[in-house]
């Protein structure tokens, strides 16, 4: 093992064997297979497979030492619920994802089946309006989390060095969370979708040098038509997830790789240094 490997954990080391599981493994040798002899040995032989599988696949990966850093990483003192919001932030993605896939086995991205086809997901398939409204109401959730985390994120000073990069990358998220929101927004096609969509791209028509490609681009020309909403509905489902997703996973190797600040009302402990090590 490397000496960069850190060490298995206390709980996933073997335990070793009990005094009364040592004169009952003789006792079953001595005087045959007996039931509980065979029950131990079929958990035994259980567990030896499932190792097994587990080493076949790291001795082709490689993946437990990194996988070992970074699920038993250190974490500083003072560590609160404060540091739980990042979490919530992709737990709230992930949701996001499963009712949307779920919403698109229905959903038929046309300008004139649209909204029937949103409201077929409500009224008649099952379970469809408690998917459809975990998913309308998990985008607020998701965003109210970003700026709880960003927030907590520049109070505890947690954008400086080293971690700079990680507080971009935030931001890009962000803004493609901001996005993600906007494309979906239209997907119903009733009304309000439709009219708050298009005071939404003209807002963004009015910025300064990119402001009206943007727009054009989004509409998919210099105005409203049926490509629009396949537009927002492929950029909705393929195109800003993936993003994130990349965009996530690294974050959480920044994060891992880092490590995260502790809180800023804790003060460093001084160590004084021996003779020696001066």
């Amino acid at each position: 093992m490397s000496k960069l490997t850190p060490p298995l954990p206390k709980f996933l080391r073997p335990a070793p064997p009990r005094p009364e599981e040592k004169e009952r493994d003789a006792g079953n040798g001595e005087g045959g297979d007996t039931e509980p002899g065979r029950a131990d040995k079929l958990r035994e032989s259980a567990g030896e497979s499932g190792a097994q599988v587990i080493g076949w696949l790291d001795e082709r990966t490689g993946t437990s030492p990194f996988l070992r850093g970074f699920l038993f990483r250190k974490v500083p003192k003072g560590t609160n619920w404060f540091y739980a919001l990042g979490s919530a932030t992709m737990f709230a993605f992930v949701s996001q994802a499963v009712t949307g896939v779920f919403l698109a086995m229905y959903y038929n991205p046309d300008a004139t089946r649209a909204y029937e086809s949103a409201s077929h997901i409500t009224n008649e398939v099952f379970a469809g309006e408690l998917v459809r409204g975990m998913h309308k109401w998990g985008s607020t959730v998701m965003i109210v989390l970003l700026f709880l985390h960003m927030g907590r994120t520049f109070v505890f000073g947690a954008y400086k060095y080293p971690r700079e990069l990680n507080w971009v990358i935030g931001v890009v998220l962000l803004v493609l969370t901001l996005a993600m929101g906007l494309t979906g927004y239209l997907l119903p096609f009733d009304q309000r979708s439709y009219w708050a969509t298009i005071v939404a791209v003209n807002l963004n028509a009015s910025a300064p040098l990119l402001g009206p490609f943007i727009a054009d681009f989004l509409r998919g020309g210099a105005e409203f038509n049926p490509a629009t909403i396949t537009r927002f509905y492929a950029l909705h489902m393929l195109l800003i997830p993936g993003l994130i997703g990349a965009l996530i996973g690294a974050h959480l190797y920044l994060v891992a790789k880092l490590g995260t600040t502790a809180p800023p009302w804790l003060k460093a402990e001084k160590k004084e240094l021996t003779n020696e090590e001066i």
